[in-house]
This record gives structure tokens, C-alpha cells and sequence, in this order.
């Protein structure tokens, strides 16, 4: 089984790694009226999310049980979920709001983008994050288990 050590280090790297997700959002949180709504949930989600990986390092060097050690994952990830939820939700809103907006000025509406490189990666990096995931959980549950 691997030493907490080892894993608050990994959670560590894993976090300066991921400023290339984290920093934007803290610029559009920081921006405030000057961002959709949408986008400002997007932000609070990501940065819940990377906060909670972030949590990890010192509760694993601090020896606290896999139980709590697992439900503050999972808070911190069911909260992540929840305004991304919110955030797609408002998206949508606003997307109809510009769709009307549109309608009302006879015009039609700027082309719609074609799939962002960002989606594309998501679609490949998701599916591989969580088989990833579901793989050092076996083999962390199965060392624990024995």
C-alpha cells in the first residue's frame, strides 16, 4: 500500500498541475458582472473541485481515516457537480434569452461554433479519468481490504 506521504505529494503535484484550469477560474469569479452567471457557476465549480483535491494533501498527511478522508472527496465532488449542473442549467437559460433577443431584431443568430478542442479533449480525458480512477481504487481498497 502506498504511504499517505506518497499520495499528499501526488495531490500536491496534482494541484500545481492543474493551474491551467483553476487560474482562469479564478479570473472569471474575480471579473464578477463582466461574466455570464454561467460561467461564474463554471468557475465556483472548478475551483470547489481542485479546493477539494487540494484538502486532500494535508488531511493525508495529518492520518485522518479513509472514511473521513472519503466523504470530504465526496462532499467536495458532490458539490462540484451541483454547480456545474447549475451552471449548464443557466447556460441554457441565457442561450434562449440571446435566441429571443435575436428573434426580436429579425436577424438571425452568429453560426454556432463547431465542437471546441476543450469538448473534444473532455470526451477522451473524462472516460480515462474515471477508469484511472476506478483502478487505484481497486488496488488502494484491495490493499486495505487484506
Amino acid at each position: 500500500m502506498l504511504s499517505p506521504a506518497v499520495l499528499a505529494l501526488g495531490a500536491t503535484a496534482l494541484c500545481a498541475s492543474g493551474c491551467v484550469w483553476y487560474l482562469p477560474a479564478v479570473v472569471d469569479l474575480r471579473a464578477g458582472a463582466d461574466r455570464p452567471a454561467s460561467r461564474r457557476l463554471a468557475a465556483a465549480a472548478c475551483l470547489t473541485a481542485w479546493a477539494t483535491v487540494a484538502l486532500c494533501a494535508p488531511l493525508l498527511l495529518a492520518a485522518v481515516p479513509w472514511t473521513a478522508l472519503g466523504a470530504v472527496v465526496l462532499t467536495g465532488a458532490a458539490a462540484a457537480l451541483l454547480l456545474a449542473a447549475l451552471a449548464r442549467v443557466r447556460r441554457g437559460h441565457e442561450r434562449r434569452a440571446t435566441d429571443r433577443a435575436w428573434a426580436a431584431l429579425r436577424l438571425r443568430p452568429p453560426a454556432a461554433q463547431a465542437s471546441r478542442p476543450s469538448r473534444v479533449f473532455l470526451r477522451w480525458f473524462i472516460p480515462g479519468y474515471a477508469v484511472a480512477a476506478g483502478a487505484v481504487f481497486l488496488l488502494v481498497g484491495g490493499a486495505v481490504v487484506r
